[in-house]
């Protein structure tokens, strides 16, 4: 139980931080990959990246050590242990990536869930983005390769992730079809992701409706309740008096008002 407590904590901790250089990581290889700098820049980006590698390598292992039974937990985070033991593989590290999409979610929680258009954009531009990069850098130097532009890699994830599939453009690597193989399943998932997300606000929303409704029915019976104890009083009294004939005469005026007070209760609760 404590190891697992440790767990939770680091990665409580680790979630922000782990965002940070992740924003970092796609800033730097975006100008890697989308800017062609000198080698001299590429050089410094290169450190850079190499230093974000390390942050997620640190934590990869520090999981791995703090998890109460690190058999399984190694089994159910094998692509973790890919992303971190492959470095050349740079559009795997993309991967990485996911890690700004959970952060958020941990972060904000029922918040961003309110914001369904908000969390569908963000999630869907980031993963359109990164892998957009990650096939661009593949095929862009290819021969025969028919995605030669940032544009073309971005047409291309789009009408993939979304089914639609014009095959104006494809991968020829390997590299490029593992990543489209990636992003059809990713595209997948994420519309699952979409569908529940608004689901449950679908759900809080309408439980909420029932909350209000069920208060305002409460109340009005417990105002009924109040008439009808009153109306209760009112006739114990009424007949009481009836029962008792020497006050029949000096108790008239106070019928009388009895009287009339009742009738006034009857027409407020009509």
């Amino acid at each position: 139980m404590g190891s697992s407590q440790a767990l939770d904590r680091w990665e409580r901790r680790a979630e922000w931080p782990l965002a940070i250089v992740a924003v970092i990581f796609l800033v730097v290889y975006s100008v890697q990959v989308l800017a062609d700098p000198s080698i001299s820049v590429r050089v410094g980006l290169d450190w850079v990246l190499a230093i974000a590698w390390l942050v997620f390598a640190v934590d990869y292992v520090a999981r791995l050590a703090l998890a109460p039974d690190r058999g399984r937990w190694f089994v159910r985070h094998v692509l973790d242990l890919a992303i971190v033991v492959l470095p050349a593989l740079r559009p795997l590290r993309l991967l990485r990536l996911l890690v700004v999409v959970a952060a958020l979610q941990r972060a904000i929680g029922t918040a961003i869930r309110g914001r369904v258009a908000v969390y569908t954009v963000c999630s869907a531009i980031l993963f359109l983005y990164a892998a957009s990069l990650a096939i661009y850098e593949t095929e862009r130097d290819v021969p025969g390769a028919s995605i030669a532009s940032f544009g073309d890699a971005l047409w291309w994830s789009v009408t993939t992730v979304t089914t639609v599939g014009y095959g104006d453009y494809s991968p020829v690597t390997a590299s490029g079809r593992v990543i489209a193989a990636c992003l059809m399943i990713g595209g997948i998932s994420l519309i699952g992701v979409v569908t529940a997300t608004i689901a449950s606000w679908i759900v809080e929303r309408v439980s909420e409706g029932d909350d209000a409704n069920a208060a305002a029915t409460r109340a009005q019976i417990e105002s009924l309740r109040d008439e009808v104890q009153k109306l209760q009083t009112l006739l114990a009294a009424l007949s009481w008096e009836a029962t008792d004939p020497s006050s029949a005469g000096q108790n008239r005026p106070h019928r009388t008002r009895q009287a009339n007070r009742a009738s006034r209760i009857e027409e407020t609760s009509g």
